[in-house]
């Protein structure tokens, strides 16, 4: 699929259909949720939430992991937009694991000629790197304390949440 292939969607239908969906909708999410989750394209946090539009924010990045601009989002979240529930949820399986920060720094050192500013955030063990996530959001200063936050590892193979 091009890149067109996703233009022409959404020129078919696609807008159409989002323009209907949050047509009359407050931008504060009704569920006052906010979920935290692993870009890789085999997870449909709304489908497996049952997510309809206006409920919930969705942050996605590689591993879910609770970086600098995560902490940044939930606290804006939070605070201009009300949410209150916030899901950290990491799979198994996840290609993060199959790497080590070291590793993949050096790799781009000489593919790159330079290293990142940023760390890649790879681990070898999701329920402990979400717990890690969690502790990262409650220990802020910037996150609300009053939040409710849990943790969750998703087997792709049922699609089970496992609570850590």
């Amino acid at each position: 699929m091009s890149n067109d292939e996703l233009l022409a969607r959404h020129a078919d239908g696609g807008a159409a259909a989002c323009a209907e969906a949050a047509q009359g909708l407050p931008a504060p999410p009704s569920l006052h949720t906010l979920i935290v989750t692993c870009m890789d394209a085999r997870i449909d946090p709304v489908a497996l939430f049952g997510i309809r539009p206006g409920e919930a924010h969705v942050l996605r990045n590689a591993g879910g992991i609770v970086t600098d601009d995560v902490v940044r989002s939930v606290t804006i979240s939070q605070r201009e937009l009300g949410t209150r529930t916030v899901y950290v949820v990491q799979h198994k399986g996840c290609g993060m694991a199959t790497f080590t920060d070291p590793e993949f720094v050096a790799k781009l050192r000489e593919e790159c000629g330079a290293a990142p500013e940023w760390a890649p955030g790879s681990f070898a063990d999701p329920a402990e790197s979400v717990r890690q996530g969690v502790a990262r959001l409650t220990d802020s200063p910037f996150t609300v304390p009053d939040m409710e936050i849990r943790g969750f590892v998703l087997d792709l193979g049922t699609f089970d949440l496992e609570p850590v």
